[in-house]
């Protein structure tokens, strides 16, 4: 009797093992029914996208230059300043009495020196006209209508359906078609 009963335990837990290995290979077998097939293509559409694009460009212009040059080789005659200097000292002369107008005298004399000295600079530098390329990079924008990926519309087994691909696949497209029971239970 006892050996009976093991045999029969060992039955039952034989034939559940059995049943559920069978069971998960099913499952592994539904999940696992599908091929490749070709569809037709009936339609593809283009689809566009605007973007901005942005191009360097180098843009210049002549820019006028004024440069002084002073005559280096007559600096050493102070003829204007000397000048300046008397008239001015001749000038302050006039005004003022006592100290004042000894006052506005060395004022008159120094005041005179420093306007000779300037017209001096002034007679012996040259003005010098130049003219000198100035550039700067901007940035040009323009809208461009670029391919984003296109629209296939395709019929397999007289059903249509459609898809986004990034290329256009032509007169036909490869599809992959999954087959399995359409109810829950399982044989």
């Amino acid at each position: 009797m006892k050996n009976l009963l093991i045999t029969a335990s060992l039955a039952t837990a034989l034939t559940l093992i059995s049943a559920s290995a069978l069971a998960g290979n099913n499952k592994y077998q539904r999940n696992h029914h599908s091929f490749e097939d070709t569809a037709r293509v009936t339609h593809v559409e283009t689809l566009y996208k605007t973007v901005r694009i942005s191009t360097p460009q180098r843009e210049c212009w002549d820019r006028p230059q004024y440069r002084s040059a002073y005559n280096n080789h007559n600096r050493q005659s102070y003829t204007t300043t000397i000048a300046g200097g008397i008239i001015g000292g001749v000038l302050g002369n006039q005004f003022g009495g006592g100290s004042g107008k000894t006052a506005l005298t060395i004022a008159g004399t120094l005041l005179g020196g420093s306007i000779g000295r300037d017209l001096g600079y002034q007679s012996k530098s040259s003005s010098r006209h130049e003219h000198g390329e100035q550039c700067r990079v901007t940035q040009r924008y323009h809208e461009e209508e670029q391919i984003d990926g296109y629209q296939v519309t395709y019929k397999y087994q007289g059903q249509s359906y459609t898809t986004h691909m990034d290329y256009d696949p032509g007169r036909y497209i490869p599809v992959e078609v999954s087959v399995r029971p359409a109810a829950h239970r399982y044989y």
